[in-house]
């Protein structure tokens, strides 16, 4: 299965980014012995409208493109559900072991995601209920990318 990622906003270069693309390097390596690859990384550019629901309505817009038929969509937002590691791995595991073969997992701008794009979703999740800076969530989904997938292939990264 291919997993893909969505930002809205562009993660500039500087420790973020290399720390970023260090687990992202990681789960591409670990992944396919697993069933996972990485896909594309989509980021666009924040909307410029002039009210925060046209602005996610028009990122909304740029996401559903993305959507290709039979592809799956993770929302992280504040309102989603907080999972510890292996629940994530468990997830991520269930959707592969479904025969799934694209998952999408969109991170939102400044104001959020549009509300519409729930009923889309396969699942909402959140990196608890405190606001985190985009780069640090692109970190965190990396690292819990790599982590899950070695939480699904047994090897010792992860310990309880």
């Amino acid at each position: 299965m291919r997993i893909s990622l969505f930002a809205v906003g562009r993660l500039k270069n500087g420790p973020e980014r290399e720390l970023a693309e260090r687990y992202l390097d990681r789960f591409a390596k670990a992944g396919p012995a697993i069933g996972l690859e990485l896909g594309k990384i989509t980021e666009i550019n924040e909307s410029r409208a002039s009210n925060a629901e046209t602005r996610k309505r028009e990122e909304a817009t740029h996401l559903e493109k993305l959507l290709g038929e039979g592809a799956l969509l993770i929302l992280l937002d504040e309102r989603g559900k907080a999972l510890d590691s292996p629940a994530f791995a468990e997830v991520v595991g269930g959707i592969r072991d479904a025969g799934k073969r694209e998952l999408i997992v969109a991170i939102g701008g400044p104001d959020g995601l549009d509300p519409a794009l729930a009923s889309l979703a396969t699942h909402m999740l959140s990196f608890g209920k405190m606001t985190w800076p985009h780069q640090m969530v692109r970190v965190m989904l990396a690292e819990q990318l790599y982590r899950a997938v070695t939480i699904l292939s047994g090897h010792p990264y992860h310990r309880v």
